[in-house]
């Protein structure tokens, strides 16, 4: 039995992921339309019904915008987050259809097991998400300043993750932005960019050679492009000796297009 992973979409306009293992099927994040939800879910081979749960990594809107849509449509879903981002959480969502999460503490949906951890983020008490299922492990890290002990520590063993390449510097200093936002992008619990993604790359692979599936992500529309991430992050880690390859696979998700499922 594979366990599945598929982007439904990923970028500062929208944020949703899916996780599939044996009869278990769980959201990460429902920031884009219903409607882009269901038809992704439907590309991958999910029924509404088959939904079991949506994990929230913060209230942001671009991660929570479709929350009320899909606890209407997907009849077995519940929605879990942690208490403060359930504080700040101002779409409506039935109190069934709620669960609540200590972050740190592992928890079990399904066929799957869940582990939160923080994450340095503007918002409430922001997390990743570490999903595990038929020994092997899925990591999802966006919405980060940088990459804490922790964190590194938690993706170390990922066998597919999710990181966050949100900037290319350069392209965010000259871009329009007024200077506040581009000073908020920049800081301790911004985003990462193309480069710190690079960096933290090379240091798990330095730290653990083993097979792994790296996905880009969460990419500015305005400040970033795919090739662009490509091309940064494959210099920085062949300055390192580190090549695409057999051990070491890389893709951009993209926020307008469906990922294909990768088995992990």
């Amino acid at each position: 039995m594979s366990f599945n992973f598929c982007s439904l979409a990923s970028g500062s306009s929208g944020n949703c992921y899916m996780a599939r293992y044996g009869g278990t099927v769980i959201l990460v994040d429902a920031g884009i339309s219903g409607k882009r939800i269901f038809e992704g879910l439907q590309t991958a081979g999910v029924s509404p019904e088959e939904l079991s749960a949506v994990l929230v990594t913060h209230e942001h809107i671009d991660h929570v915008k479709s929350l009320p849509v899909v606890t209407k449509k997907a009849p077995n879903v519940k929605v879990y987050a942690n208490e403060q981002t359930w504080q700040n959480i101002e779409r409506k969502v039935a109190d069934e259809k709620k669960a609540f999460f200590l972050t740190g503490e592992d928890f079990t949906i399904g066929d799957i097991r869940v582990r939160s951890f923080p994450i340095p983020h503007d918002a409430a008490e922001p997390v990743g998400f570490s999903l595990f299922a038929g020994g092997r492990q899925i990591s999802i890290v966006t919405d980060a300043g940088y990459v804490t002990e922790e964190i590194f520590r938690e993706i170390t063993d990922a066998d597919l993750l999710v990181l966050e390449a949100n900037h290319e510097v350069e392209v965010l200093q000259m871009c329009n932005y007024p200077y506040k936002t581009k000073r908020r992008i920049l800081g301790d619990e911004g985003h990462l960019s193309n480069v710190t993604a690079a960096k933290c790359i090379c240091r798990l692979m330095e730290t653990k050679d083993k097979a792994r599936r790296i996905l880009l992500g969460h990419l500015s529309h305005q400040n970033n492009e795919p090739e662009l991430a490509k091309l940064t992050v494959g210099n920085i880690l062949q300055e390192e000796d580190i090549y695409i390859g057999d051990r070491l696979k890389m893709d951009v998700i993209l926020r307008d297009c469906v990922s294909p499922v990768y088995k992990v």
